[in-house]
């Protein structure tokens, strides 16, 4: 790995559009990880030479949420495109030298966008999946109950079984493959790449009822990651609530930390261990 003999650094990656990044720098900050917002440009050249960042300077790759380029087309595409057709070739030699790449919400997207995730047979040139519109047809804001289902790089320290409450904001959130769910639905159970399932608050698949599933997700799914488990995608917004206070529940339970906290605690931990 080009990376290993240096700090764990974070790239934050943004252009226009995209939200989160704030909270997610400060995520990573708060567990020791130097993070910093990156904008695409930044990558490709496209600004003044003192402003020019190499993908390879970082340990972690994130792709934040939000709307990038206004998700017009539909979401993340055009984020994708412009990875696509500048970065591409770099990307695929940071998650093929096990690099850590995560993205939350739009990330999420992007990443099925790009062919990372499911990724089966490695990077696919066109997308195998799809994060497509909430059953309800509705933008969805609220807290929802993740179980932890398969272990990945960024899930080390939270045992498997443990519910977390997270919150959601999306319209495009549905994870489907279309006319061939049960094909690759099986593939991705067999690979363990299922990480997070919505369920019930006392962990209960949710079975697709609303709103414990709030966007009709396949086998309610709320995040996957790809066979090496390096790359993970995610709808929730586990950056929106890494202290108590940010905690749905936090005026009757409160938590000392928030249920997001251990995702960026658990990356902390394997960058650690990768170092040694």
């Amino acid at each position: 790995m080009k990376n290993m003999d240096r700090m764990t650094n974070a790239c934050i990656l943004i252009m226009e559009g995209t939200n989160c990044e704030e909270e997610t720098k400060i995520a990573f900050e708060k567990v020791g990880i130097n993070a910093e917002l990156v904008h695409l440009k930044q990558l490709t050249g496209e600004v003044p030479r003192e402003l020019k960042r190499d993908l390879f300077e970082y340990n972690i790759l994130m792709i934040p949420g939000g709307w990038s380029a206004g998700d017009y087309i539909r979401a993340g595409a055009i984020f994708a495109a412009r990875i696509k057709s500048r970065l591409m070739k770099e990307i695929e030699e940071f998650v093929e030298d096990g690099n850590v790449v995560g993205g939350i919400c739009n990330g999420f997207q992007i990443l099925i966008e790009l062919g990372l995730l499911p990724g089966f047979d490695g990077i696919s040139k066109e997308p195998e999946a799809a994060l497509t519109t909430n059953l309800n047809a509705r933008f969805q804001c609220r807290p929802v109950y993740l179980k932890h289902v398969g272990k990945c790089t960024f899930t080390e320290k939270i045992d498997e079984g443990k519910v977390l409450q997270v919150p959601v904001a999306h319209a495009e959130g549905r994870f489907t493959f279309g006319g061939e769910d049960e094909k690759y639905l099986n593939k991705l159970i067999e690979n363990g790449q299922i990480v997070f399932r919505y369920c019930h608050p006392d962990g209960t698949p949710a079975e697709g009822e609303f709103p414990w599933n709030p966007n009709g997700s396949l086998y309610d799914i709320a995040g996957i990651c790809n066979p090496e488990k390096n790359v993970l995608g995610m709808m929730p917004h586990p950056e929106r609530v890494v202290e108590g206070i940010q905690h749905a529940d936090w005026t009757r339970t409160h938590p000392s930390l928030g249920d997001g906290r251990i995702f960026f605690e658990s990356i902390a931990e394997f960058m650690r261990g990768n170092s040694k």
